[in-house]
This record gives C-alpha cells, sequence and structure tokens, in this order.
C-alpha cells in the first residue's frame, strides 16, 4: 500500500493541531501514536515512512518545554517503582532482623533440650509433672 499523496500534509496540519491544544481526532496526547491517529495514518507511517517529521514533533514538543506524555508516564512509575523499592528494603531490614533473633531463640532451646535428655539419661533421674495452668474457658 503507498502512502496517499497528502499524508506529511496530514502529519503537519495534525502536529499544528496537536500542539496547539485542539486536536480533532485524538487525545491530544504528546506522543506518536495520537499524532497518527490525529493525521489519520498508521503508526509505522511516522516511524518508518516519515522519520523526520516524527522528530520534529518531537523537537517543537521539547522546544516548548513540554514532556511527551510517555515520558511523564515513566517518570510516574519510576518515582512509584522508587517508593516500593524504598518500602522492600525496610521490610528486608526488618526480615533479616527477625531471622537473627529466631536463629538465637532456636539455638538457645537447642542447648535447653540438650541438656534436659542429658538429665533424664542420668541414672537416678526424677522426672516431675509441672503444674499446669488452667485457662480461662476451663481447658488446659
Amino acid at each position: 500500500m503507498s502512502p496517499a499523496l497528502d499524508e506529511r500534509d496530514r502529519i503537519r496540519a495534525a502536529m499544528e493541531r496537536i500542539l496547539q491544544g485542539t486536536p480533532q481526532h485524538s487525545n491530544g496526547a504528546l506522543t506518536i501514536v495520537a499524532l497518527a491517529e490525529e493525521a489519520g495514518v498508521p503508526r509505522n507511517a511516522l516511524t518508518q515512512r516519515h522519520p523526520d517529521l516524527k522528530n520534529d514533533f518531537y523537537m517543537q514538543v521539547k522546544a516548548r518545554g513540554q514532556l511527551p506524555d510517555s515520558e511523564i508516564r515513566l517518570r510516574k512509575q519510576v518515582v512509584k517503582l522508587k517508593e516500593l523499592r524504598a518500602k522492600d528494603a525496610t521490610e528486608l531490614a526488618q526480615l533479616r532482623t527477625d531471622v537473627e533473633y529466631l536463629v538465637r531463640a532456636v539455638n538457645q532451646l537447642s542447648v535447653e533440650n540438650r541438656q534436659l535428655r542429658g538429665a533424664l539419661s542420668q541414672p537416678g533421674t526424677t522426672v516431675r509433672a509441672l503444674p499446669t495452668q488452667a485457662q480461662p474457658n476451663g481447658s488446659l
């Protein structure tokens, strides 16, 4: 399929409408997708047949001090990911601390268990049942 003769003119007109904030056929986003939609051309018309117009569009957006919508979206995502990473780092530090405490508790219980087993294996050791505490609902 060959490009329409007026394709470049339609792209230029669409660029002006989007940059002026008066889009007629798109959402007016500062993206190639919106530009192609506004011009009524496939996106690859800008990326393959008319990359000079695509580059010109991005240069005009940048010259106006505006960020393309895709960059704005990516910047927001970067901020969100940094927040998640900080939260994960805090949680990971807490988990590492918890693991250290649990390892200490397991080691202490292992030592006590070994001592009790050693005491039980001695001749003449008397085993006594410890009194149990009654639960408020009457169960043990």
